[in-house]
């Protein structure tokens, strides 16, 4: 028998321009819409009466595109979820998930240009809306692939041994990691580009200041520093891959290395993932 289900239309790209005169907005996106509901005569029946195209989901996104101004994508991606609940009866539940890169604007003889634009880092900004036909609504909002490094403050010791063991104690080395930071909001209606600005800046202290035991003991730190300081927030999962950069022996040369010259490297890596949340009341 059929069991668990769903289907959508991922790798949806929108550019939104907003023109205001000499002074223009750019929203870059990519949404992906994921449909559950009453859909297994398609599965087992062939019968597609209670299927929505997805080409048809791709169109709805430009269409509810052109009724709004670039903005908070977790506003779009709720009002997107809802869309698709309240319009077609076989829909129990709707998840959008928006991916935001940003463009950053020229600056020409010393000001910002109004119309031209450089896409900055990797760094992307992420939502998750979910609507039921209940009513609930659920947003989760987050960031990915922000490359952040720090050169003191970092240590590894008193690690577990085994025989194939051969990594050394160290309480100095760096601590480098493309941080994927994903939160879970208490409400569905809040101030979503200042919360997230907040919470961006949050992990972002709590990174540099804290003095790190391990990437497991920098992760939950900033996490708890999230739900310390966001009361908005219900719980954050943080996801920390180590890109490790090892010191290189140069005693083969005669030479010293006082902790200053290092290779980088991109893969094997440590991959830490936790999920940081508030405890019972």
């Amino acid at each position: 028998m059929l069991g668990s289900n769903s289907y959508g239309k991922s790798g949806i790209r929108l550019v939104q321009v907003a023109r205001r005169g000499e002074r223009h907005e750019v929203q870059d996106l990519t949404v992906a819409v994921r449909l559950e509901g009453e859909f297994g005569a398609a599965h087992v029946a062939g019968d597609n009466a209670a299927i929505l195209p997805t080409d048809t989901m791709k169109n709805t996104v430009y269409a509810l595109a052109a009724g709004r101004a670039p903005g908070p994508i977790e506003v779009f991606a709720r009002d997107l979820a809802r869309h698709f609940v309240s319009t077609h009866a076989p829909v129990a539940s709707a998840r959008v998930e928006i991916v935001e890169r940003a463009w950053e604007r020229l600056e020409t003889g010393g000001r910002p240009h109004g119309s031209a634009f450089r896409r900055p880092g990797g760094e992307t900004r992420l939502a998750v809306a979910t609507a039921g036909r209940g009513g609930e609504d659920a947003i989760e909002a987050g960031l990915d692939d922000l490359v952040i490094l720090k050169t003191a403050r970092s240590a590894f010791a008193g690690f577990a041994r085994d025989r194939f063991t051969t990594l050394r104690d160290t309480d100095d080395r760096l601590l480098a990691t493309a941080l994927r930071a994903v939160w879970a909001y208490a409400a569905a209606d809040v101030a979503f580009s200042a919360l997230r600005a907040g919470i961006r800046q949050t992990l972002l202290d709590m990174f540099a200041e804290h003095d790190s035991r391990s990437v497991q003991h920098t992760l939950y730190a900033m996490g708890e520093a999230v739900l310390e300081r966001h009361t908005e927030v219900r719980e954050i999962r943080l996801t920390m891959p180590n890109k490790h950069h090892l010191p290189v022996d140069l005693a083969p040369f005669g030479l010293p290395n006082e902790n200053a010259v290092f290779v980088a490297t991109e893969e094997p890596y440590g991959l830490i993932e936790a999920t940081v949340t508030r405890g019972a009341t």
